[in-house]
């Protein structure tokens, strides 16, 4: 399967990668077989998509849309990275923070957004990771949802 065309098939843009938001590196390769990208927020141009917190100030729908977001971002960072995204061979694993009210309880389903793109571009065996979808009480400039990801390369 050919990922930029499956890609173009769904109808996804894989915008440009986001700024640094502090001192570190966006993607990572690693060994001969890895690659992990840092947290990736909600931006779309620099502008988060959402802003506050889930249960509270946005909805479960409105989180979902920033966690697809940022796996968008995420894609976008790891492909400058690694040159293509035909590289990947496997999601591995999702580490996902959700600011959350103290009575929202939903993480996962916010997340699930975003893996639901990754299965849809990676196909059900290779895009289905593990996965920890972790409430928090506040994220980087108040946006609601960050993730980052590991990625087996081919």
């Amino acid at each position: 399967m050919n990922v930029n065309d499956r890609i173009k098939e769904l109808g996804i843009t894989i915008p440009e990668p986001p700024a640094a938001g502090g001192i570190y590196t966006p993607a990572l390769e690693f060994g001969e077989k890895f690659v992990y990208s840092s947290g990736c927020g909600p931006q779309v141009n620099g502008i988060p998509v959402q802003i506050g917190k889930v249960g509270s100030d946005l909805t479960l729908e409105q989180a979902q849309e920033a966690a697809r977001a940022c796996i968008l971002n995420v894609l976008s960072v790891v492909k400058k990275q690694i040159g293509n995204l035909n590289r990947i061979r496997k999601v591995v694993k999702i580490l996902a923070f959700v600011a959350s009210s103290e009575d929202f309880f939903d993480q996962p389903k916010v997340i699930n957004a975003a893996s639901q793109i990754l299965i849809d571009i990676f196909g059900e065996e290779n895009g289905k990771p593990a996965r920890s979808a972790i409430g928090t009480n506040v994220l980087p400039g108040n946006i609601p949802v960050e993730i980052e990801v590991l990625f087996e390369l081919k």
